[in-house]
């Protein structure tokens, strides 16, 4: 369980470091900024944490799949970007991925951290 909860904790991190990416204005707007990088430094250490529990594989392509697909929804709600019927079937597939993803995984990763 610890690490599906740093995992979700690196997600939610890069998802704030990605927004305030958009915010920061190419890096010209100061405190969004400072969140770009606290946002990013905390996702790659939560993911870090995280793997010690789960595989690279499960755990990266979790990470990259909800990543990305709360980055779009973040994007439709607060920045509009658009929402079309391509978006929908984009983010079902992602959804879906991550879905297949975590049930290929044997569920004995989480018993004690990898000592790799």
């Amino acid at each position: 369980m610890k690490g599906y909860i740093f995992l979700s904790l690196s997600i939610v991190c890069e998802v704030f470091g990605t927004s305030m990416l958009k915010l920061s204005n190419g890096f010209t707007v100061l405190l969004p900024s400072f969140g770009v990088v606290l946002g990013f430094v905390l996702a790659f250490y939560f993911l870090a944490l995280s793997l010690k529990y789960i595989s690279l594989s499960l755990g990266y392509g979790i990470w990259a799949g909800a990543g990305t697909g709360l980055t779009t929804l973040v994007g439709i709600v607060f920045f509009k970007d658009t929402f079309n019927v391509i978006t929908f079937i984009s983010l079902a597939v992602i959804i879906l991925g991550v879905i297949l993803l975590n049930s290929s995984s044997s569920g004995k990763e989480e018993e004690k951290p990898s000592s790799a």
